[in-house]
């Protein structure tokens, strides 16, 4: 199993920034890639980003040049700072994690994720 705990959300203004982290733990040997996502209300959820083990990113066409995500593999989080935050990025931001098709015993759920409130 592989369990992610997010934190890091809040209320910020527009243009402001805000700083999420996300820790996985269990099997994390078996985590190929780690990636955000965030739902926002009456939407579907979608990615924002994901960042592989080799550490290439692919970043949501509406957050690039905006958000960071960075990675400590040897604490086994990731990091996400949002910078320059607009009210659409309004959502609840849950973390990812990637299984390895080779570890096909290994079992995660999605978190409780963290609120990221952006106010005018």
């Amino acid at each position: 199993q592989v369990q992610v705990v997010e934190s890091g959300g809040g209320l910020v203004q527009t243009g402001g920034s805000l700083r999420l982290s996300c820790a996985a733990s269990g099997d994390t040997g078996c985590i190929s890639a780690m990636g955000w996502y965030r739902q926002a209300p009456g939407k579907e959820r979608e990615l924002v980003v994901a960042i592989t083990n080799d550490g290439s990113t692919n970043y949501a066409d509406s957050v690039r040049g905006r958000f960071t995500l960075s990675r400590d593999r040897a604490k086994n989080t990731v990091y996400l700072q949002m910078n320059a935050l607009k009210r659409e990025d309004t959502a609840v931001y849950y973390c990812t994690p990637y299984i390895a098709p080779t570890c096909t015993e290994v079992r995660w759920d999605w978190g409780q994720g963290t609120q990221v409130t952006v106010s005018s």
